[in-house]
């Protein structure tokens, strides 16, 4: 790209390449042999031209791109190793097409036998929009691409810059990626535009002027060549039209159909303007798992992306999900571009009326089409045994967003109000727009799609340590002027402290994951493979609270997306194991036992009630199961003694139950952070409490004995975690 040029110091001169394997006679054709990335020793490479058309003598050469330029497609460089590279610059058109090989000789003892990849190239002239219009404009013979692609900004850009109507500033150096085969090298006389231009008398020349009628006094012949048109993403096209005449499924080979983003980011790619190819490489469609089965490829395979959209047979080519996954190159019937915009339709087919059809979303519905659960979650729960793959599998932010498609309890659960007031859903958080010159510039928003950016890792005080930078321009015309996607609201988990919202549903998760096996145990994070599927025995009840655990936590945006859907789905799960209808802490039946059927409208019910009188909350008598509206006796230094199911005299009994208060002391932390519990009982003189905590990121609890009923203050000091010196 563009972009690779200037940051690796290529040679000036070289010439920018979509990877396309059909190109204009004289144009580079950049060779690289990657071989799996799994520890295999590489110890040489042999390139030879193989085949070549009649009477071509053409030979390899050593291609510019250093040792230091990466393999383009961020996937590949996961996958992949560079064996090495060559430079083919085909001079001679015709049959049969060059064939390039690449013999990878391998290490060890004994040493495998050689790896040996090939390339197919076809070289030819480039024809114009002109000729590819005979066949691709609504004839029997090939599908219609030139009349659709008219109303795209690509078949006018060069007309109208040319005009004056795009820029100002536009000028020579930009005409590049705006015409056909522009490639300004005297030794490549392949039909494209600067050979046409130079041919013609007087030769065309860059006006003085930026104006009407630049375009209208403009050859044919050089209009025929501008815009950004077939050619440009397929290839020189002259081989590929003139044996359709004869073999018209034979000529599909001899043009390139490239799926790869770097046909587009060939033009797309150089700063500070033309950003997007940048910023999806710090993304994780750049990276995301392929798959090679046709189910996950609709949605994992950016092919079978394109494939499902337009209701065809899905391929299972492996490819990433890059620019035209989204972007339809030759239609401008949605905006942007965009491939499809249909309405998408949740998998719940059991839900009163049939499944879901999610109708609102505006250009987020294209997102919509993939991250969606790929169950019916009522009918999987009751029906499917606990695997590695159960849940929704990965994502279900269409489900969480509009609230549905998980397990409700048959209890109407109501979602938050993103989904009708957004107008545009995902796309209007997730790609928000940054300035050029702010430090998360290709790391959030835009074509990354990530909401925040962490900034480097550097150590502390490090120039360079920018920091976490969240995108809250969205959130604050509605949530007013909030610092952090977890502010705070209300105290969701229960547990006396209002935290941030996302802190909050971390907390409800926390309390689930300890009911689910193994009972009692819980992880600092919510994490999917935090639960067992296969060590334990999971029931129905169980399976059913995993499952809105796994929907919360793939959904990634901890209650973001649907902060009432979220925490209502925990709740009841939380309720359904417990008995616990109304999360207050206190089971149903016993609430019930003791106050009737109309309980949860008894103020004497509630948790921090004391009906009996005695200053024993109802929390703790259910806690012992006594009968709340039998007094008890509380020792004067703050003990309570139980025996049984009444609170006497402790002394006659066998069974008894001794409660001593404790302070309780919560306080957020922050990793690499470390606090200091400090007490005292006069506000002077603080002492140290225990040892310096590490911050964790989570709210820490810190209990201390009170029984001695001492006054006391406490605090806790923030300081950095200093390590020791080496």
């Amino acid at each position: 790209t563009h972009q690779e040029i200037h940051d690796y110091a290529i040679p000036e001169g070289t010439q920018a390449s979509g990877g396309l394997h059909t190109v204009g006679l004289g144009q580079p054709v950049y060779l690289e042999a990657l071989v799996p990335n799994d520890g295999t020793e590489i110890t040489g490479v042999a390139w030879a031209i193989t085949q070549q058309p009649l009477g071509a003598t053409d030979m390899l050469e050593d291609s510019p791109l250093g040792v230091d330029v990466p393999i383009y497609e961020p996937k590949d460089r996961e996958d992949y190793q560079l064996a090495g590279r060559s430079l083919l610059r085909p001079t001679v058109e015709g049959q049969p097409n060059y064939i390039v090989t690449a013999t990878v000789t391998l290490g060890g003892d004994p040493a495998p036998d050689p790896i040996v990849v090939t390339l197919e190239v076809t070289a030819g002239h480039y024809m114009g929009v002109g000729t590819c219009a005979l066949c691709h404009s609504g004839s029997l013979i090939a599908p219609n691409k030139v009349v659709p692609w008219l109303e795209t900004g690509h078949a006018t850009m060069f007309t109208e810059a040319i005009d004056g109507l795009k820029s100002s500033h536009y000028n020579e150096g930009c005409i590049g990626c705006h015409v056909v085969g522009h490639d300004l090298d005297p030794l490549a006389d392949n039909g494209g535009f600067d050979d046409v231009a130079a041919g013609l008398v007087p030769p065309w020349t860059f006006p003085d002027e930026l104006a009407p009628p630049n375009w209208d006094d403009m050859d044919p012949a050089l209009q025929n060549l501008s815009n950004i048109q077939c050619e440009n993403c397929h290839g020189a096209g002259s081989q590929h039209a003139l044996t359709a005449l004869v073999d018209p499924d034979g000529s599909k080979d001899l043009i390139h159909v490239n799926y790869n983003s770097g046909d587009c980011a060939q033009c797309h790619a150089e700063e500070p303007y033309h950003v997007f190819p940048q910023q999806w490489e710090n993304s994780k469609h750049a990276v995301g798992y392929q798959r090679a089965s046709s189910s996950c490829a609709a949605c994992h395979n950016g092919i079978g992306a394109i494939d499902r959209m337009k209701g065809e047979p899905v391929r299972k080519d492996l490819s990433t999900i890059n620019c035209a996954t989204c972007h339809e190159p030759h239609d401008a019937t949605n905006p942007h571009q965009i491939r499809s915009l249909e309405d998408v339709t949740l998998k719940d087919v059991s839900a009163p009326g049939g499944p879901t059809v999610v109708t609102e979303g505006g250009n987020g519905k294209l997102c919509m089409g993939c991250h969606i659960s790929r169950r019916d979650a009522v009918t999987y729960v009751e029906t499917d045994n606990p695997s590695s793959h159960f849940g929704p599998h990965h994502g279900p932010q269409t489900d969480m967003l509009v609230g549905a498609n998980a397990i409700t309890y048959d209890t109407e659960i109501p979602s938050s109000a993103h989904y009708d007031s957004v107008e545009g859903s995902c796309v209007t958080c997730h790609m928000q727009e940054t300035s050029n010159t702010s430090p998360e510039h290709l790391h959030a928003g835009g074509h990354t799609w990530n909401m925040a950016w962490d900034g480097d890792t550097g150590d502390e005080g490090d120039e360079n340590d920018t920091g976490r930078v969240e995108l809250l321009e969205a959130c604050v015309g509605c949530h007013g002027d909030i610092e952090s996607f977890d502010f705070r609201r209300k105290d969701y988990d229960g547990n006396g402290i209002v935290n941030g919202v996302q802190t909050e549903v971390k907390g409800l998760l926390y309390r689930l994951e300890l009911m689910l096996p193994p009972i009692g145990e819980a992880h600092d994070e919510p994490d999917p493979h935090n639960l067992d599927f296969s060590a334990y025995s999971w029931t129905r009840p169980q399976l059913k609270a995993a499952y809105n655990y796994l929907f919360v936590v793939e959904d990634g945006s901890y209650g973001v997306h649907n902060m009432a859907y979220a925490v209502g789905l925990l709740k009841a799960s939380i309720a359904d194991l417990t008995g616990d209808s109304n999360n207050d802490g206190i089971a149903d039946w016993w609430q019930e036992q003791y106050f009737g059927a109309d309980w949860a409208n008894n103020v004497d019910a509630a948790p921090f009630s004391s009906p009996a009188g005695d200053g024993v909350p109802n929390w703790l008598k259910y806690s012992l199961n006594l009968d709340p509206h039998v007094a008890g006796v509380i020792v004067p230094d703050g003990i309570v003694w139980a025996s049984g199911k009444s609170i006497g005299n402790p002394e006659d009994s066998t069974d008894t139950i001794r409660i001593y208060t404790a302070a309780e002391v919560a306080f957020p932390t922050e990793v690499g952070e470390q606090y200091q519990i400090q007490a005292t009982s006069s506000l002077s003189d603080w002492q140290d409490v225990g040892d310096p905590i590490p911050g964790t990121g989570n709210v820490i609890s810190y209990l201390t004995p009170t029984r001695n009923n001492v006054q006391q203050f406490y605090r806790v000091v923030q300081s950095p975690i200093v390590p020791p010196e080496s």
